[in-house]
């Protein structure tokens, strides 16, 4: 998913109907902060991601763009994996 500071792609690893692991295959990187925020965030979108089993997750305060990239390109992941 295109956001204003660079792309934001997610992939899902899925093993009986469960996401196992995500891999974040693209980020923003423009920029020195644009990591800072990354290396924050992150982990924990992917930790909630595969506590909650879905995209209905909350967004990480100091890192909207990065957040709402990340959740829409989960949601995209889940719809093609059909969940």
């Amino acid at each position: 998913m295109q956001t204003r500071w660079g792309p934001v792609q997610v992939q899902i690893t899925v093993a009986a109907s469960t996401i196992t692991k995500v891999t974040v295959l693209q980020q923003p990187n423009g920029n020195p902060r644009d990591t800072e925020i990354n290396d924050y965030a992150l982990p924990i979108l992917i930790k909630e991601t595969t506590s909650a089993q879905s995209a209905q997750i909350d967004m990480v305060s100091g890192a909207t763009v990065t957040s709402d990239g990340y959740l829409r390109s989960l949601q995209a992941a889940i719809d093609e994996a059909g969940m």
